[in-house]
């Protein structure tokens, strides 16, 4: 009896790193559960000490509670823990491989639960661009709104995602929690966008018997478009809970294959993101549309917060934003390659995304007009915008795939080479056939957001292991920063022809930025060596449980 508890105790010690303290309170456990039966396994379930899938060691203590026990162990319990306690390590050799933990198992549906509820939370980010020509005729609004709303958008997930870090929200409270609160507020601020208006037309009548009140007209439009930016901009400040701490919960779950689950989830964003434009082929109000989206962004929420478990490799922390590690983190040359990487893809991507539906509603009406017949009427700009954000989460997957077998780096130098060629080329699609204009944007879809969980990756690899979450918020919030302008640059009075033009030094300096982590790929291998020697888990080019680790913190 003693050589087994023995056994177990030098097993918890060397597997948990606990002290002795810790694991003689299992043993304790043992020797009152030989009397109560019933008692350790509700016992050990509440434990932090221990956890339930060391079943070698569930087994080992089962041995415990069937062994005999001698009249006299009731009386000298206590002498026997503290006999334990001082006791040598036994030196019988251990030949129970059995012992070591079994990996955790996680219930089959939590990863298609959490890329639905990302699918559904982030349906709010384009819903306000979906309905703006309904707002415009509506409401009368300038014709400038789209680049004001969805800068707005940016502008609220930016300090969102600021405010979440700063008072490490995500580490300090239940992650699924924070994504269903988040949701909730979100769908609420999405869903009160309808009543800002409620009186427009009775202002509308009152104007049409006085003319004079043009003045009180424009007016009444600044309120609404200023009512519809802040409400914007709430919606994107909660978005924040919802995109980066859905992948957070991921991080929970997956300590190995987390990659392939980050490109599941961006491909969750994209998808999202077109979504609204799909509902705005339902002959329908616009206000509906809000309220639909606002329903299932709701719905993502509370399955994430009351189906999905928090994940087992959650560390609670109260660890800060440091500003201070700022300059640190860019004197690190391969960290600096990655950041300014992902913000030229960020200068194309929501830009992008935003300006497509007005690039095809000019192609559509000019391709008619010429009594083009190849131009089925089914193809909307709503209809091709949602097929080309859509693919996204396709590019997002298959580079997920891609990258376990090239790199990160390789992926998303491919991607942001085929996204900038085609930013180039799109003079030349305003003027192609209608089959191989939809074709080529359904490439650049694909293409223009696959490499931006790669990129995600390749910061969290070269930032230095301490500061991984500093790196990841401050690179993001840059990149979210760069796309307002990009956005806002987009409005120029230009020819839609032309438009996208605009967007391809992003790429351009996204590749140049690029070059060295993808043809001197050695730079990597030394860092990864460098840190490793310092004591830091740095997984560059290692394998999938490594790279796991990493991204959790």
């Amino acid at each position: 009896r003693s050589d087994s508890t023995r056994l177990i105790n030098d097993s918890f010690l060397r597997q948990e790193g606990c002290g002795r303290g810790n694991s003689f309170e299992v043993l304790a456990l043992s020797r009152r559960s030989s009397r109560e039966p019933q008692f350790l396994p509700r016992q050990l379930h509440l434990s932090p000490q221990v956890s339930l899938h060391h079943s070698c060691c569930a087994l080992e203590m089962n041995e415990i509670w069937r062994m005999p026990q001698s009249p006299d162990d009731d009386n000298g319990d206590d002498d026997k823990e503290a006999e334990m306690e001082t006791a040598p390590p036994s030196d019988e050799p251990e030949t129970k491989a059995q012992l070591s933990p079994t990996p955790t198992q996680r219930p089959w549906f939590v990863l298609p639960a959490i890329v639905l509820s990302q699918f559904a939370g982030t349906a709010l980010w384009f819903a306000g661009n979906a309905v703006l020509d309904d707002l415009v005729d509506e409401w009368g609004l300038p014709e400038s709104s789209l680049g004001v709303m969805t800068s707005s958008v940016q502008l609220g997930f930016i300090a969102g995602t600021l405010a979440f870090a700063l008072y490490s929200v995500a580490d300090r409270f239940l992650p699924t929690k924070v994504f269903l609160t988040c949701a909730v507020l979100g769908s609420a601020f999405n869903a009160i966008i309808p009543f800002l208006g409620w009186n427009v037309d009775e202002t509308d009548n009152d104007n049409d018997a006085n003319e004079s009140s043009s003045s009180s007209s424009s007016s009444s439009s600044n309120l609404l478009l200023t009512g519809l930016i802040v409400l914007r901009f709430a919606t994107g400040f909660f978005l924040a809970g919802i995109y980066p701490v859905g992948m957070k919960v991921a991080a929970d779950h997956y300590q190995s294959g987390l990659g392939v689950a980050l490109g599941w989830l961006v491909g969750a964003l994209a998808l999202g993101s077109s979504f609204p434009f799909l509902l705005r082929q339902i002959p329908q109000p616009w206000q509906a549309l809000l309220w639909e989206t606002s329903l299932i962004a709701l719905l993502g929420g509370l399955t994430v917060g009351f189906i999905v478990p928090n994940g087992p490799y959650r560390k609670a922390g109260t660890k800060k934003f440091e500003p201070r590690a700022l300059w640190t983190l860019f004197q690190n040359a391969p960290f600096r390659s990655a950041a300014f990487a992902y913000w030229g893809h960020m200068w194309e991507l929501y830009a992008f995304w935003t300006w497509c539906p007005v690039v095809w509603e000019a192609y559509l009406e000019e391709e008619r007009d010429n009594h083009n017949n190849d131009v089925p009427d089914f193809w909307s700009e709503s209809m091709v915008t949602f097929f080309v954000i859509a693919i996204g989460a396709v590019g997002c997957i298959l580079g997920g795939y891609a990258s376990a077998r090239y790199g990160s780096a390789t992926v998303a130098f491919t991607a942001l080479a085929t996204s900038g060629s085609l930013c180039l080329l799109s003079p030349a699609l305003y003027l192609a056939p209608f089959a191989l204009a939809l074709t080529a944007y359904l490439l650049w879809g694909m293409a223009v957001v696959a490499d931006s969980p790669q990129f995600s990756t390749l910061v969290a690899q070269t930032a230095p292991a301490n500061n991984v979450g500093t790196a990841l918020t401050i690179v993001n919030c840059i990149g979210f920063a760069i796309t307002i302008g990009s956005i806002q640059l987009l409005g120029v009075p230009w020819s839609e022809k032309y438009l996208f033009l605009l967007l391809a030094p992003g790429p351009l300096f996204g590749l140049w930025s690029l070059r060295k982590l993808v043809f001197v790929p050695s730079r990597l291998e030394n860092l990864a060596a460098t840190s490793r020697s310092k004591g830091k888990a740095t997984p560059l080019g290692g394998g999938e449980e490594e790279s796991g680790k990493h991204n959790n913190s």
